[in-house]
């Protein structure tokens, strides 16, 4: 799609400026901005503090885009795959972006949109696998093994993106 061009009077002359998709930072004020292709405002218009909640952290293992992970501590924190089978990689959050290990991931958190999902169900609940690392299963599929734990992720709103909204989960013993 063609950007949106304006006309302005800048120092008595009529010039034709197009929107901007980002912002420039202050070069861009009393600019015009444009809608992305999805209708949306590019979340660098928006002020410090405004937009999704995210943390840019090292991976410690390549990820695929839309994998659940799991924060830990080595040497500092660190990103890697959420697994149900290990009580110790739960959920914290996920990524819309596959990250090449040792390189930095921003990872989603609570109440965000995972969008980089497939043949979801509309409505269906998802939970952490325990055999497919950073993936999800439906509630039939849950591990029961000892050492596993139980955590629901969240609820399909379409077949490619469900909000992520459940930390709480339920260690096995």
């Amino acid at each position: 799609m063609a950007q949106q061009k304006f006309l302005r009077n800048l120092a008595g002359k009529i010039v034709e400026l197009e929107a901007l998709l980002t912002s420039a930072g202050a070069g861009s004020a009393g600019l015009i901005p444009s809608l992305d292709s999805t209708g949306k405002l590019d979340i660098s218009f928006m002020p410090v503090g405004v937009g999704a909640e995210v943390s840019v952290i090292a991976a410690s293992e390549n990820l695929l885009a839309g994998d659940f992970v799991s924060l830990w501590n080595s040497t500092g924190i660190k990103v890697r795959k959420a697994d149900a089978s290990n009580n110790a990689k739960a959920a914290d959050g996920f990524v819309l972006a596959a990250v090449t290990s040792p390189a930095n991931a921003t990872v989603y958190g609570i109440s965000n949109k995972n969008t980089q999902l497939t043949g979801l169900t509309i409505g269906v609940e998802y939970w952490l696998s325990g055999t497919t690392p950073g993936g999800i299963v439906v509630a039939a599929s849950i591990p029961t093994a000892p050492g596993s734990i139980i955590q629901m992720l969240g609820k399909s709103e379409s077949a490619t993106a469900m909000v992520f909204n459940h930390i709480m989960y339920f260690e096995l013993a």
